[in-house]
């Protein structure tokens, strides 16, 4: 299945992810990795608005 729409953001900076997190509340989701975030989206288990990519 392919995930609903989301905002992607890379922040270039702590500070930068911190702001986004504060901006978007509980709709944002951090992704590191996305081992599990992933496939839950696939699976439309998980439906965030918006990931905050800090892999960088």
């Amino acid at each position: 299945m392919i995930p609903g729409a989301f905002d992607y953001y890379t922040p270039a900076s702590v500070e930068e992810a911190i702001a986004l997190l504060g901006q978007h509340g509980d709709n944002a989701k951090i992704l590191a990795g996305g081992h599990s975030l992933i496939p839950a989206m696939r699976f439309r288990l998980a439906a965030p608005e918006v990931l905050i990519d800090i892999n960088r």
